[in-house]
């Protein structure tokens, strides 16, 4: 029984009762409890500081980010890409206004927009599926913008539906796009820049990859503040865009224009497809005129409705995006002879004037079957000929003996002939400035029996020093060889950029030291043209001197036949020079020179006669 003093009042009765049953009740904690909250909290405190520092560290830049975005959203101002000219000031490339659709992918929560409903409304107007936008959504960096581009080059009607839909979250964006006005005629040396629902500006092929940093422009920023109900509070001009440099060059666009449907006539007349022009100023590199056919409009790369038609150029067994004239690799034929002449009048084999006969073909005795000589043919009887009718003939006996020997002529062998090779630039790239360029092939004994396990035989000699057999050269490398030949000797690198301070006229090769011999060349490719059995001598009408040289180099085991054209003009100080190239040619060379013929006189007329 609890004893209560009577002095105290009721409450310090109640308050006293309390206690002394509380007292009553008291426990003590075990150590365990106290170790086990310390551990709790410990782990608490941890977790709580882990996240703080991954939140405020690591992921600062996405959370600051995804805040901004909140607030403020950049939008990009296009920079203008350069423009590409011709000599005379005429536009190759240059960027035109367009306009890009863009969702905002800020809006759609904050402003309770449905994205499947948005994505939905777009299949019809931007002939997309549903889940190729889907994807575009998905993967798209928000870290770095809310703006997705859905499409770029957007059409009127395009542009018009998206308007009528009245839609926040969709907008139209200022843009611009790649145009092309000269279409496949200047596909391989223009190139194009990269796929335009990318908005990937960059150059990807041709002039557009090579001269990507001095085209290519910088964006500018604009900042636009919104309020949670998405209106504007504010716009800021953080950077101007700054737009590419303009690029000048060495091609003549009408020329380009002239060749390309010139030869092109020519592969329709003949049923073929594929065809080479170059043409070049042999007194400085500078390239006037280079195509390829079959091409391709560049503008599909540019124009984001294209896609089919892009997949079916990849597609393409004729390769129309493959550029030959730097890339492609080809028995140069008959048009090796002046070379070979040049080396044999320098190391003495032979001089101008000396005759050999050519009653068709040449024969060497086989030591393993006497009664089964080996014959190399030339491809008609030329009687007696010297170097200038040899070489205006085309004859390939002659070539056959200077080359590798015969009889009293000891020839110059294949270790010279590959010396000369290397002189006038074969077996390394000219420098023109297109990427992907080949070096071409150079043969000889070694490699030849590294690779095959055969030994090297004088009729690999022969075929050599007609332009067959193992040796590759490209057609850039080949005109740029003529070029020393037609101004005597130098050997410039081949230029696109027509640097006004002449820096591009680079001697990558001087052999002006053989200038007299090379003068005696230069007479036989002279009389192809002016005497009665020369191979151009179609061209003798045209009121202007020219040297030429025609090819027919057999290839895929004598099957088919690719014909070589080279000429130049005025012939006592050129001022152009060209190549053609037909592959598969019906007729051989014979195909190539009525194409030389309309292109030197187009050039005459239109050029050196105005002048």
């Amino acid at each position: 029984m609890i004893k209560i003093d009577e002095h105290l009042d009721f409450e310090h009765s109640i308050i006293e009762s309390n206690a002394t049953q509380l007292d009553s009740l008291e426990l003590p904690l075990s150590r365990r409890v106290f170790v086990l909250m310390g551990l709790g909290a410990f782990i608490f405190a941890s977790i709580a500081v882990v996240k703080f520092l991954d939140l405020s560290i690591q992921k600062n830049d996405f959370y600051t980010a995804r805040a901004e975005m909140n607030v403020e959203q950049p939008i990009t101002i296009p920079a203008k890409r350069g423009v590409i000219y011709d000599r005379y000031g005429v536009k190759l490339a240059s960027d035109e206004a367009a306009r890009r659709i863009v969702l905002n992918a800020g809006l759609i929560k904050r402003a309770d927009i449905d994205l499947e409903e948005t994505l939905g409304s777009l299949v019809d107007i931007l002939d997309m599926e549903i889940t190729d936008l889907e994807e575009m959504v998905y993967q798209a960096d928000l870290e770095k913008s809310a703006l997705i581009t859905l499409i770029h080059d957007a059409s009127e009607d395009q542009i018009k539906a998206i308007l009528d839909l009245d839609n926040n979250a969709l907008e139209i964006h200022d843009d611009y796009r790649r145009d092309y006005p000269g279409g496949p005629a200047f596909a391989h040396v223009l190139g194009y820049t990269g796929l335009a629902e990318l908005r990937d500006s960059h150059g990807k092929t041709g002039l557009e990859e090579y001269y990507n940093e001095l085209l290519t422009g910088e964006d500018g920023i604009r900042l636009i503040y919104r309020d949670a109900q998405n209106n504007i509070l504010d716009e800021k001009l953080l950077s101007n865009p700054k737009n590419g440099n303009d690029l000048h060059t060495t091609i003549d666009a009408e020329l380009q224009k002239y060749f390309y449907i010139t030869l092109q006539n020519k592969l329709l007349e003949l049923g073929r497809t594929t065809a080479v022009g170059i043409a070049i100023n042999p007194q400085n590199g500078e390239v006037l005129a280079l195509l390829n056919i079959p091409s391709y409009d560049n503008n599909i790369f540019t124009k984001s409705d294209n896609i089919s038609k892009r997949y079916s150029l990849l597609s393409d067994p004729k390769l129309p995006l493959f550029n030959r004239a730097v890339s492609g690799i080809y028995n140069p034929a008959s048009t090796i002879k002046p070379l070979v002449g040049v080396a044999a009048l320098s190391e003495g084999v032979i001089d101008s004037s000396k005759e050999i006969y050519s009653k068709g073909y040449i024969e060497i005795p086989n030591p393993y079957f006497p009664d089964q000589p080996s014959r190399f043919l030339d491809w008609k009887p030329h009687g007696w000929v010297n170097l200038r009718s040899a070489l205006a003939r085309s004859s390939n006996v002659y070539f056959y003996v200077v080359g590798g020997g015969y009889e009293d002529v000891k020839g110059l062998g294949v270790d010279k002939l590959k010396e000369y090779w290397k002189k006038f630039g074969f077996g390394v790239k000219t420098g023109i400035d297109l990427n992907s360029e080949n070096v071409g092939f150079l043969p000889d004994p070694e490699e030849k029996f590294d690779r095959t396990g055969i030994e090297w035989r004088l009729g690999d000699t022969y075929n050599v020093s007609i332009g067959q057999g193992d040796l590759l050269v490209t057609p850039i490398q080949l005109i740029n060889y003529i070029a020393a030949i037609a101004n005597g000797g130098k050997l410039y690198k081949p230029h696109l950029h027509n640097d006004q301070n002449g820096n591009y006229f680079n001697v990558i090769g001087d052999l002006s030291y053989l200038k007299e011999l090379i003068k005696e060349v230069q007479e036989g490719m002279r009389d192809a043209v002016t005497e009665w059995y020369g191979t151009s001598y179609i061209l003798n009408d045209l009121p202007i001197s020219i040297g030429a040289k025609t090819g027919s180099a057999q290839v895929a085991n004598n099957t088919k036949t690719n014909a070589f054209f080279v000429g130049y003009e005025p012939f006592e100080n050129p001022e152009i020079l060209i190549l053609i190239l037909i592959e598969n040619a019906r007729e051989g060379s014979l195909n190539a020179v009525p194409v030389g013929k309309d292109v030197l006189g187009w050039y005459y007329n239109n050029r050196l006669a105005t002048q």
